[in-house]
């Protein structure tokens, strides 16, 4: 563990982080209090998806499944002015078409590893997301942009398709019209207009890490096991009909009705305090 200062625009907050090393392509910073970092380090090319990194992500992303101090997870950019651009086409290139196959494969179970992940997930956007680095943010419970995001699922102007659920993810965000526009043109969009198809959360003039941090903050006072919950019946009953999505949601329920921190919540209403929630 070590400590080291972070500031935030105007401001300055000390914080302490346990970090893995930071010679990877991927790594994890855990801030006490719950919140974790995944980086995105690949400075040479923006963050683009080599078979390595995307090895490194996808460790990452177990040893965070099950770690019991991750409660949210951000992903940014350790590389400044950037996201993720993409595949390593240059890497890509040197690929037989079997390895392109196997790398796939391995990058739609990472973002998948990624969607189903039992707590929270951020993508901080300060910089381009294009292609799988789109995808990976599409993969995310919420989406930040900085005001240098430009994004965009360009894979038909190389004369293929998006390959990591991007086909999907974005459809069932947005709408199969305006999903299918951005795919066949391989539109590149600013912050603002992806926040107004949906596609982002909310725009920050500043940075998106920092207004990640402001959400991943308000999310940590909540009932931890009401929040794994919530996302569950979310995820598994959002494509559903209305009476088989309330089945999902009254599932869930159940698993929060003999909790501790349910108990713990209706006594500090009663006492009129703050909850102090263990996770149980």
């Amino acid at each position: 563990m070590f400590i080291r200062r972070v500031v935030h625009n105007n401001f300055k907050q000390t914080a302490r982080f346990i970090s893995t090393q930071s010679a990877k392509e991927a790594y994890v910073e855990h801030v006490e209090g719950g919140i974790s970092i995944l980086n995105l380090n690949r400075p040479a090319s923006r963050n683009a998806l080599s078979v390595n990194l995307v090895r490194e992500f996808r460790q990452a992303l177990t040893d965070i499944r099950f770690s019991n101090e991750s409660r949210v997870l951000i992903i940014r950019s350790a590389v400044p002015n950037a996201f993720c651009s993409g595949a390593d086409l240059k890497e890509r290139a040197t690929m037989s078409p079997v390895q392109v196959t196997q790398f796939l494969y391995g990058l739609r179970k990472a973002f998948r590893d990624l969607e189903t992940l039992p707590i929270p997930t951020i993508a901080a956007i300060d910089g381009p997301a294009f292609g799988g680095g789109l995808e990976m943010a599409l993969s995310c419970d919420i989406r930040i942009a900085g005001p240098n995001a430009k994004m965009g699922l360009t894979e038909t102007k190389l004369a293929i398709i998006p390959g990591a659920g991007g086909t999907q993810r974005l459809p069932r965000l947005i709408g199969i019209p305006r999903a299918k526009e951005l795919i066949f043109t391989g539109e590149i969009m600013n912050a603002d207009k992806a926040k107004e198809y949906g596609i982002i959360n909310h725009v920050d003039t500043n940075n998106a890490f920092e207004k990640s941090m402001e959400i991943a903050r308000s999310i940590l006072p909540q009932g931890p096991v009401a929040i794994r919950m919530a996302k569950l019946a979310i995820d598994k009953g959002a494509h559903l009909d209305i009476d088989s999505g309330l089945d999902v949601e009254q599932s869930y329920y159940n698993q929060v009705i003999p909790t501790e921190d349910r108990l713990e919540g209706l006594k500090a209403f009663k006492e009129k305090r703050k909850p102090v929630y263990r996770g149980c």
